[in-house]
């Protein structure tokens, strides 16, 4: 596609403007192909890579087609979680800036309604939320909409999997059939299909080149590493590199908070991210580290698409996502607006092989890395002082100290030794603690390696963990009928009058999903129906996969309980 520059695509001066406030001036491949024919009012369906420019690419239009003399609403984006609600919210307040009488509102769940009513009071004629608040507010009769001229479906393929399927077509059942309808999803599933068949009328296609759907600018690279030892390889990438900005993927949220605190403890400025964390907590770390306040953020996927920051220079998949899709999505956050990337994955054992999958996905091939040495990371750390050092001196900006060199100097010490001393007590001196030598590598050696001598002997789940196998993950006490902290409980509408047993529950859970058996907890099978516990990070993946499918000749239902 030729490229086109925003000042050929017919837009207002005041869009014009705020286009060109933010440093735009050449349209992207997707804004390119879906503006013109969103302006001429047609349907569209939308695929895109993530980091693309998708979100001016409808939200342009919108704005432009939004009468701001009518306060009602007129414009309705739906977007999966609420970080995506969030950053699509920004980027279309940035865009109607100059835009006078026009008002855009994000509603999504963790936030206060007060703050929401008010706003819908105001007038606000566009509204970008997630299914869930937004079905909320028409329940209760605060957001109408009878005035809709247009509906944006944002990751329409997420908002599937994560179960809202019913609430999407409940919104599109209460706005005008003439309105316009807009999906982009990135994945084009049969259930996609089916909605835009019911709903969208004769829309426009609108893909770019396969070429183009994965990362080109993002150098990908994996290291084998044992489980036990990723930590100290993190660390030595991040030092051999001299990353300052990064994100660092795991699937787990505890595994987030383990991550951060030996992150923390080795002098490294990190925070973290994942669902159990509340809103107010949420937008402090985005901003911080927006602002570049902290050196990496830690983050499980519920993060993955709500992070919208131009210079982060690594990905690491400290955990390897269980979906190829998802790896696409992680390392979508570096290498954006044509800057180069790099995505870091660690795998162990056979999770190699999910390393082919990814290769398939994305098109493209994964380097293996051969993790650096001790002496490599010490070099390096020791290049990046000299060439800070070097800067310095060259530039001249220092407080000069020649009267204490100089009294050194005549006590008879060599300028050499002034230098050395000073960089000994520069790196902790006496106090630093003592070279890392004594860990284990952080890769499996070719060949068995005694482990050394310990005072007591392992135990079991230790002699696992040895192996590199996954230490088995206990069970819940069979006396408590309380769900884990770290465990969601799902209901289930069949049972024992089914001829249900545990086997059927775990069999239906694993074949459609994939996940492994660590993943379901107590299962408690009552005559109509069950309720079993699933790992949080899963719940919704779950919930999603197993709706409608069917178990011994029964359609299944499944929601959270």
């Amino acid at each position: 596609m030729t490229p086109k520059l925003f000042s050929e695509l017919g837009l207002s001066a005041e869009l014009l403007k705020a286009i060109d406030k933010l440093g735009f001036e050449q349209a992207s491949p997707i804004q390119a192909a879906a503006i013109p024919v969103l302006m001429q009012g047609h349907d569209i369906v939308g695929q895109s890579q993530t980091g693309s420019g998708k979100t001016a690419a409808f939200a342009v239009p919108a704005i432009e087609k939004v009468d701001a003399h009518d306060r009602a609403v007129q414009v309705l984006i739906l977007c999966p979680t609420r970080e995506l609600a969030v950053q699509v919210s920004e980027e279309v307040h940035k865009l109607a800036e100059f835009k006078r009488g026009i008002h855009a509102l994000p509603v999504y769940g963790g936030q206060s309604y007060e703050r929401q009513f008010h706003g819908l009071k105001q007038g606000a004629q566009i509204v970008i939320g997630t299914p869930g608040r937004v079905m909320d507010h028409m329940r209760r009769g605060t957001l109408r909409l009878e005035k809709i001229k247009t509906v944006i479906l944002d990751e329409a393929d997420v908002m599937l999997d994560m179960g809202f399927r019913d609430d999407i077509e409940t919104i599109l059942k209460d706005t005008p059939k003439e309105r316009q309808t807009v999906f982009f999803s990135a994945t084009m599933p049969p259930a996609i299909q089916q909605l835009i068949k019911k709903y969208a009328r004769t829309p426009q296609a609108i893909r770019i080149q396969e070429k183009t759907m994965t990362v080109a600018t993002v150098e990908q690279i994996y290291y084998e590493v044992d489980r036990r030892f990723k930590v100290e390889l993190l660390t030595r990438l991040i030092d051999i590199h001299d990353f300052k900005l990064g994100v660092i993927f795991c699937n787990t949220k505890r595994m987030v908070d383990e991550l951060v605190t030996h992150l923390n403890a080795q002098g490294y400025s990190a925070e973290g991210l994942h669902g159990d964390m509340g809103q107010p907590v949420r937008d402090r770390v985005m901003n911080k580290f927006r602002k570049s306040g902290l050196e990496f953020l830690v983050a499980t996927d519920v993060a993955a698409r709500g992070i919208d920051v131009d210079d982060v220079q690594v990905v690491f998949n400290y955990d390897l996502p269980y979906d190829p899709e998802d790896y696409l999505h992680r390392i979508g956050r570096t290498g954006r607006a044509g800057r180069s990337g790099r995505a870091i994955a660690f795998v162990s054992g056979r999770e190699v092989f999910q390393i082919q999958q990814i290769e398939r996905f994305t098109r493209t091939r994964m380097q293996r890395g051969k993790p650096p040495t001790l002496d490599e990371v010490d070099e390096a750390r020791a290049n990046v002082f000299l060439n800070k050092l070097r800067a310095t001196l060259q530039e001249g900006k220092f407080k000069r100290q020649d009267h204490l060199i100089e009294r050194l100097l005549e006590e008879g010490f060599t300028s050499t030794d002034i230098a050395s001393a000073l960089l000994h007590h520069l790196h902790g001196g006496d106090s630093a603690p003592a070279p890392v030598t004594s860990k284990p590598p952080v890769s499996p050696p070719a060949k068995p390696v005694k482990a050394p001598p310990d005072e007591r002997k392992p135990n079991r789940i230790e002699r696992v963990a040895k192996t590199g196998n996954p230490a088995p993950t206990p069970r819940p006490a069979k006396h408590s009928r309380a769900t884990p902290k770290h465990q969601t409980r799902l209901f289930m509408s069949v049972g024992e009058e089914m001829g249900m047993t545990p086997s059927h529950i775990v069999g239906a859970i694993l074949g459609e999903t994939g996940l492994a058996p660590a993943s379901v907890g107590t299962i408690d099978i009552r005559a109509r129906h069950t309720f079993v516990d699933v790992a949080n990070e899963h719940a919704a993946h779950i919930v999603a996969k197993l709706n409608r499918t069917k178990i011994k000749g029964h359609v299944l239902k499944a929601k959270l309980a």
